[in-house]
């Protein structure tokens, strides 16, 4: 028997050490205490007022490093998340990665004409459609912004699309409390009650605070909405280095944290015990063309590094990749998109959003997601390690194999290939007489057929007539 063994279960990867997480989250503390952040919604300042913070032009809120602290604690260490019917979907704990969309494109290419246009409804409808279909599609955003409706009511009329054509968890997000009030309301009537819903909530909201520390008073209404209904709650920051955050990746990581450290307190003081998701979108200004790159290794360094000082403090995270900078499916978008995705993969964040954006965030792709779709797959399979024990050495299996010539024929092959073995569903591995014979397809249009088989194929369990007519009157009320 072996005594004072360890074994590694999953591949360990860490950029930061426990030391620099501290320096990091110390210096945070620093910045709120000494700096502050700006909320521009009176309850919130009035709610931080009487917890202790020294509050100054009647916007600026200076923190105590003690009650950030009991902040901290009160945060749950996990939180599930379900899907449509029921079933437990998302188990939000440390280091268990799920991937998905994002939701702010302005543009979309349309899967028929492969032209690029504006997002419009029956799109959200045709990605959650798709998600819907793929293994490692963990959950549902809806790829960009609904453009044929005025803003008062895209958002509702987004989440409508999603909900009636995907079972799986969905993220929303709401220009104002009032559109997620009817988004509440809309997964309450799915579901059948307030209770019940309570029960198996298949919602998480995501707003975001501004860089460098401001909160809108939107923001932060939504925040206090979701806490007073215990709705787990993404608030999430987007600092550019050198442009909204310092150009030193340790300063946009303390940036970073403190920014969604206040969203933190407000919910805790609101709610103790609330479910909350820190995180952000870091990366950096483009020097030369100006834009937010998404494309970009700092945005992989910077991600991994903030969900490693997120889980240093007990906080679950949002993350960000499988996007691009690339304008098409090509070269450019699969080794950006793949850069990211083992990033984060690795690094265990929670959420991993953004699955499917192109051109620096502006255009969202069915065929980038389908395609990532492929890459999370293999980025899982790496990420899960390799099991030792006397079964998976296999002595006595390579003994065998001595005498017989081979291991195709044996039972140990038979018993292991399919679980030690990734099988791709889009990558080709045929030999090149197999590939010309079979129309010298390239991963683009394996990856197009895929979508367009999808979209004409699949369905969700649909809604009942009297659920739907219900999410009717609230879409249109």
């Amino acid at each position: 028997m072996r005594v004072n063994l360890s074994q590694n279960v999953g591949v360990h990867f860490r950029i930061l050490s426990d030391d620099q997480c501290d320096q990091i989250y110390l210096a945070a503390l620093e910045v709120l205490e000494r700096i502050g952040a700006r909320f521009y919604e009176p309850k919130a300042v009035e709610i931080f007022k009487r917890a202790g913070c020294v509050v100054s032009d009647g916007v600026v809120v200076r923190f105590p490093a003690g009650l950030i602290k009991e902040a901290l604690n009160c945060v749950p260490a996990r939180f599930t998340l379900f899907s449509r019917t029921g079933e437990p979907a998302i188990a939000v704990e440390p280091n268990r990665a799920y991937f998905g969309p994002g939701p702010t494109c302005c543009n979309f290419i349309d899967p028929d004409t492969g032209k690029r246009r504006l997002f419009v409804k029956n799109d959200a409808a045709l990605v959650a459609r798709v998600c819907d279909v793929l293994p490692n599609i963990d959950y549902v955003m809806s790829l960009g912004s609904v453009s044929d409706f005025p803003p008062d009511f895209a958002d509702i009329h987004e989440f409508d699309a999603m909900v009636r054509e995907t079972t799986k968890p969905i993220m929303t997000w709401a220009f104002g409390t009032e559109s997620l009030a009817k988004i509440h309301r809309m997964c309450i009537e799915v579901k059948g009650s307030p209770e019940a819903y309570a029960r198996e909530p298949f919602m998480i909201h995501y707003s975001e605070p501004s860089s460098p520390l401001k909160n809108s008073a939107e923001a932060v209404q939504k925040l206090i909405y979701c806490s007073r209904h215990r709705i787990p709650h993404v608030y999430t920051p987007c600092p550019i280095a050198g442009g909204t955050a310092p150009a030193t990746m340790a300063g946009v990581l303390v940036q970073n944290l403190a920014e969604t450290l206040g969203g933190v307190v407000l919910s805790q003081l609101i709610s103790p015990g609330t479910p909350i998701v820190v995180g952000g979108v870091v990366s950096l200004l483009d020097m030369r063309t100006t834009i937010l790159s998404y494309g970009a290794p700092e945005l992989s360094l910077l991600s991994a590094a903030a969900t490693e000082v997120a889980r240093h403090l007990g906080l679950p995270m949002f993350s960000t990749a499988g996007c691009t900078d690339a304008k098409c499916l090509d070269e450019q978008a699969a080794a950006e998109a793949m850069t990211s995705i083992i990033f984060a993969a690795l690094s265990g964040a929670n959420f991993v959003h953004d699955v499917g954006y192109t051109e620096s965030a502006m255009t969202g792709s069915l065929q980038q997601l389908v395609m990532c779709d492929e890459l999370i797959g293999m980025a899982r399979h790496v990420a899960r390690g390799i099991d030792v024990n006397e079964e998976t050495l296999a002595v006595d299996v390579i003994g065998e194999a001595v005498d017989s010539g081979d291991f195709l024929t044996l039972e140990h092959t038979a018993r292991h290939f399919r679980s030690q073995f990734w099988f791709p569903r889009l990558m080709d591995r045929h030999r090149y007489g197999e590939w010309q014979a079979s129309g010298k397809k390239t991963m683009g249009d394996r990856v197009r057929a895929m979508v367009s088989t999808i979209i004409s194929e699949h369905r969700a369990p649909a809604l009942s007539p009297e659920i739907l007519s219900k999410l009717d009157h609230i879409v249109g009320g």
